[in-house]
């Protein structure tokens, strides 16, 4: 089941991010997980890809790293490219390690309550079964560009 999140919640969220790490991120340029890095790289988003398929080669200049044990401790944002089964573990490792964690975001059809429970029990944030990506174009005004009616009056072409 979905949940229901706030305009306002999911915007601040998304404003106060500095340093994601994108848990399953392809180096595929046909993966959504590729188009959601290289998205949030090019918004300014200090990115951090976590492959250990790819660990030892870059994802559009920035290392990737094998595992959260090498994320950088000021990571403040953890994005899972993961099935909802496997979220728990990278959930209990990220709160045990990251002391500047303030973001848990499940993408699209990745759900899991009991991982949901446990980081929002430790004051991190959590959204599941979205994508930042999307998220990100639709509350700040981008989703027009391609046809779609966000309902944000804007003067930009």
């Amino acid at each position: 089941m979905s949940e229901t999140y706030t305009d306002r919640f999911l915007k601040d969220v998304l404003q106060r991010a500095r340093k994601i790490a994108i848990v399953g991120l392809s180096s595929k340029d046909t993966r959504p997980s590729f188009f959601v890095g290289r998205y949030l790289k090019l918004r300014g988003y200090d990115i951090v890809p976590v492959n250990p398929a790819y660990a030892g080669t870059e994802f559009l200049g920035v290392p990737y790293v094998g595992s959260l044990e090498e994320l950088p401790l000021e990571t403040d944002f953890i994005d899972i490219f993961r099935r909802s089964q496997e979220v728990l573990p990278i959930v209990q490792e990220a709160l045990e390690r990251l002391p500047n964690l303030s973001t848990i975001w499940m993408q699209i059809g990745v759900v899991h309550e009991e991982a949901a429970a446990m980081a929002r029990a430790r004051g991190v944030d959590v959204v599941m079964d979205r994508c930042p990506k999307i998220e990100y174009q639709r509350l700040f005004g981008e989703l027009r560009r391609g046809g779609f009616n966000t309902g944000v009056i804007s003067s930009k072409l």
